[in-house]
């Protein structure tokens, strides 16, 4: 049993307070703690407190490595992508993948539609033709009435309210009913702006109904349960897509043309059918497409969770991404959920993340969406590039050297040493251990895995 106490009022300690709370209750009050937390404390006190703004209970920075994978040509104009990620390889394999197709015409992405979707969740109980006429009796003009002050900056940018529909769904559970209104946010991921709009949109469906004559008082006793945007977005899609003959497709690997696209495309085929490899395919196109995302400011955990849906949308889990192979021309696409937003949120408040847009050429919503889904298309196609000729592990096992090399505290002679022996070689962490210890002339392995 844990000898720690709940503590009450937590949130109310300045920033200190809770740092020396924290390390006295978890880490014995030792002095390192506190050097971990202040090394990574920005030097700046204004930038400091510009971080500490984001979230609560901020006691620290938690860095993730800012990388760049260049050469990316996306409708004929040449990007340097910025991608914030921890995995090794991702950057490198996404660059090799753009080398790649920067001479075979890059990629060509598509905004299918830009849709997203919210809804008020409420329960009535009574005659559902009655509620179905007051929908339809004028009520969708009262809501976009009751709502012309929160609308009335995005459609002067050109978005808004597109519809609103009455959805029954007592089949599924008694007395559930949604008001489902589609919106076109523009350049702004637009959550607060869909949800303003839809909590309006419920007192407007309360008021309404407590004055229509048409309803018994039973009737008028609903009950709102929530208002909230969804994160899934069957109407916000973008496709990215990379194509050549088939010919063109060499590259030096000890295999044809014709033998790759036919393993490419068998490889794909096996993600859309079987949902264990769909799994492993996709958190593959997530590598790519989150690396970007959040170095641009935006939700991954939101384009994941539609992407994830997406995926699901026939019954069974599959691939985003598709081949095709006809009539010579290698084919590889995807398509798949992308709300994202240029403004609003961090875009304007983080550093690094304005940095990224200004990197990207200060795109708009729709413009990010295809640079995005390239970036998944394109780690998707090294990895299976790499699976169906080499192995997934020569290359991922040379970048993760570098991460047993820093473990190790390795100096920079003995790194240099590490890569050139292993240069022919799959780094597996034993092999590593092993010639590490030769080079330091340590006898026993045991010992560096007795001191980490």
């Amino acid at each position: 049993m844990s000898q720690r106490t709940p503590i009450k009022g937590f949130s109310k300690l300045s920033k200190q307070g809770k740092i020396e709370w924290l390390i006295n209750e978890y880490f014995e009050g030792k002095p390192e703690a506190h050097d971990v937390l202040s090394t990574y404390l920005h030097e700046d006190p204004k930038r400091q407190r510009l971080h500490d703004d984001f979230i609560e209970n901020t006691i620290t920075n938690y860095y993730l490595p800012f990388g760049v994978a260049p050469n990316f040509l996306i409708n004929d104009e040449l990007y340097a992508l910025p991608m914030a990620i921890e995995e090794s390889s991702v950057v490198a394999a996404a660059s090799k993948a753009a080398n790649f197709w920067l001479e075979r015409g890059g990629f060509k992405t598509t905004i299918l539609s830009t849709k997203k979707i919210g809804h008020v969740h409420f329960m009535f109980t009574g005659d559902t033709g009655k509620l179905e006429a007051f929908f339809s009796n004028g009520f969708k003009d009262k809501l976009r009435r009751d709502t012309d002050t929160i609308t009335a900056n995005m459609r002067a940018r050109g978005g808004g309210i597109i519809d609103m529909k009455l959805v029954d769904k007592t089949n599924d559970l008694d007395d559930y009913f949604q008001i489902e209104a589609t919106f076109e946010t523009c350049d702004s991921m637009g959550a607060n702006f869909i949800n303003s709009c839809l909590e309006q949109f419920a007192k407007t469906l309360k008021a309404e109904i407590e004055v229509a004559e048409s309803f018994t008082a039973k009737e008028k006793e609903i009950q709102i349960v929530m208002c909230i945007l969804s994160n899934y977005t069957p109407e916000c899609i973008v496709r990215a897509e990379v194509s050549c003959p088939i010919e063109d497709l060499v590259d030096g690997n000890a295999i044809t043309p014709n033998e790759f696209a036919t393993k490419f495309h068998r490889a794909v085929r096996i993600a859309e059918i079987d949902p264990y490899r769909a799994t492993t395919h996709n958190k593959g196109i997530f590598n790519g497409i989150d690396a970007v995302i959040i170095a641009t400011g935006n939700d991954f955990r939101a384009i994941e969770a539609a992407g994830h849906t997406y995926a699901s949308r026939k019954g069974q889990y599959e691939s985003l991404t598709h081949c095709s192979i006809d009539d010579g021309v290698f084919r590889f696409w995807i398509e798949t959920p992308m709300a994202l937003g240029t403004i609003g949120g961090l875009t304007g408040l983080h550093p690094m993340v304005k940095f990224a847009h200004k990197m990207l050429g200060q795109p708009n919503a729709e413009e990010l969406m295809g640079i995005v889904a390239a970036s998944g298309l394109a780690q998707n196609f090294a990895a299976l590039r790499a699976l169906t000729t080499t192995g997934i592990q020569k290359g991922h096992m040379k970048m993760h050297l570098f991460n047993i090399l820093n473990q190790l505290e390795a100096t920079d002679q003995e790194r240099k040493t590490m890569v050139s022996f292993f240069a022919d070689k799959i780094p597996h962490h034993a092999e590593v251990i092993n010639k590490f210890c030769e080079i330091r002339g340590i006898e026993n392995p045991k010992e560096i895995y007795n001191k980490k």
